[in-house]
């Protein structure tokens, strides 16, 4: 892990298209500005880890036959 201090409106660029910049810092709070290209996904640590369970759900689900079944069936209902 690199570990860099930055002051408010200093950057950090990562690769060639991701700028981190450091907006403003209040007590604890640190207030990022990400800049990326629309394709790169920028997500909060707390929203990636339920995107990642959701998937390991659907995948768990995928390979259980019935599981799908009743998937299917369930939105079948909900048309």
């Amino acid at each position: 892990m690199l570990v860099l201090s930055r002051r408010p409106g200093e950057h950090i660029a990562i690769g060639e298209n991701v700028v981190v910049r450091v907006l403003s810092v209040k007590g604890d709070t640190i207030q990022l500005g990400i800049e990326a290209p629309r394709h790169i996904a920028v997500h909060r640590g707390e929203i990636r880890a339920q995107i990642i369970a959701a998937m390991e759900a659907a995948r768990a689900s995928a390979a259980d036959p019935a599981a799908m079944k009743r998937l299917l069936e369930s939105r079948r209902k909900d048309s």
